[in-house]
């Protein structure tokens, strides 16, 4: 009865210390990346395959800034192409092959930063800057074609919303959906002949392959 009796009377210093305990327990920190990532974008779009290079800096845990430039082909939405037996490809009616060479300068918005594991970092990003586009001659063959290139050059950018995977520290992995906006106010490219092209761009589906440090 009298170990009974001191159980009871002992319950509530136990319950209290027990609350106590879980109340001192410390919340686990968001992980801290390195503030500078530098890497390669792969990048699929409806003109075809790009390349393209880029730098962030982490001015907080969630908003980074960055620069990237670009190489991709831009295609007219009228262009048909077509095999012969042999495999060869031709585009009936193309006068010039398009080059989109893009260099932007952007932020890059972290969301759901307190909500989401540190294994997936989603994000919204925008970038504006100089656009350079280059026509070769498409009766040329792809490479001698450089030789006859023009350049033009005009105000671009993109939108786009993507996420970067994994807790990993040193190596960035990341995909980016991007919308292009590349526009010549005046006379634009000629990709088919006597056809003009003012809007250039469109959506890429970019991979994001890095090092953090």
């Amino acid at each position: 009865m009298k170990t009974l009796l001191i159980l009871i009377l002992l319950l509530p210093m136990l319950t209290t210390s027990a609350q106590r305990i879980g109340e001192l327990a410390p919340e686990k920190l968001p992980e801290t990346f390195p503030v500078n990532s530098w890497g390669i974008d792969f990048m699929f779009g409806e003109g075809g395959f790009g390349l393209g290079t880029f730098y962030r800096y982490n001015f907080t845990t969630a908003l980074t800034g960055f620069t990237d430039f670009s190489v991709s082909e831009s295609k007219d939405e009228k262009e048909v192409e077509y095999f012969d037996y042999f495999g060869n490809s031709t585009v009936i009616g193309k006068k010039n092959r398009i080059f989109l060479m893009p260099l932007n300068f952007g932020l890059q918005q972290r969301l759901l930063e307190n909500s989401v594991t540190d294994n997936l970092r989603p994000y919204i990003n925008a970038g504006i800057g100089p656009s350079m586009v280059v026509t070769t001659p498409y009766d040329y063959e792809f490479f001698s074609s450089f030789k006859k290139a023009q350049a033009r050059f005009t105000l671009g950018g993109y939108f786009g919303i993507g996420a970067n995977f994994g807790p990993d520290k040193a190596n960035l992995l990341g995909l980016n959906l991007r919308y292009y906006i590349i526009h010549f106010f005046n006379n634009g490219v000629e990709g088919l002949k006597n056809r003009y092209m003012n809007d250039l761009g469109g959506f890429y589906l970019t991979l994001n392959l890095g090092i953090m440090y």
